[in-house]
């Protein structure tokens, strides 16, 4: 019986603890990794951020993620097409950013990223169009597009000339609009 007694005692005393003003409380908005509550990268962001370092190939895998989280809205589409323009895969890069200007033709990242891949593909006058485009949705604000604005019309009023223009890069856009853009020169 004596033995009982202080297993009351000590659950008694470890119950309240147990409470909601006990043990489950966070300490000081601490979590543990993955637990439900902390906010983790979403496979979008880490996609960027991988762009951002070169790893392209894994960066596709995360937009992929994504795509298949979040299904193809214009922000996955375009991660895609970007991602795919840097491994070389233009045609499917062009396709997919067609795409995502098709679901909302007001997505600059997208446009610009389209013009990038219409000037490796050499069609540059459509490319000048889209980052007129680009450059008169986003209302003048994006010096990386009013840039790749002017090196896609030097290129196309000095076709013939091949100068100083080819140490020239063009710049990607990633990120939507709720989010800090990265600009990387491709």
């Amino acid at each position: 019986m004596r033995g009982s007694w202080w297993v009351l005692v000590a659950g008694a005393l470890v119950l309240p603890a147990c409470s909601g003003d006990g043990l489950n409380r966070p300490a000081g908005g601490v979590y543990a990794p993955g637990v439900a509550g902390q906010m983790q990268d979403d496979a979008l962001t880490v996609g960027h951020r991988l762009m951002a370092a070169g790893e392209y190939e894994l960066a596709l895998q995360a937009y992929m993620r994504a795509a298949g989280q979040q299904g193809l809205n214009v922000d996955t589409l375009s991660a895609l097409g970007s991602a795919n323009l840097r491994l070389g895969r233009l045609g499917q890069a062009e396709r997919l950013l067609r795409q995502a200007i098709e679901k909302d033709a007001t997505f600059v990242p997208a446009q610009n990223n389209l013009g990038v891949v219409l000037m490796e593909q050499g069609k540059v006058g459509e490319a000048a169009e889209v980052f007129r485009r680009a450059y008169a949705t986003d209302n003048g604000n994006s010096d990386t597009i009013r840039d790749n604005l002017r090196l896609a019309l030097s290129r196309l009023n000095d076709s013939g000339y091949e100068g100083p223009q080819e140490d020239a890069q063009f710049q990607l856009m990633y990120g939507g609009a709720d989010r800090q853009s990265g600009i990387e020169p491709l």
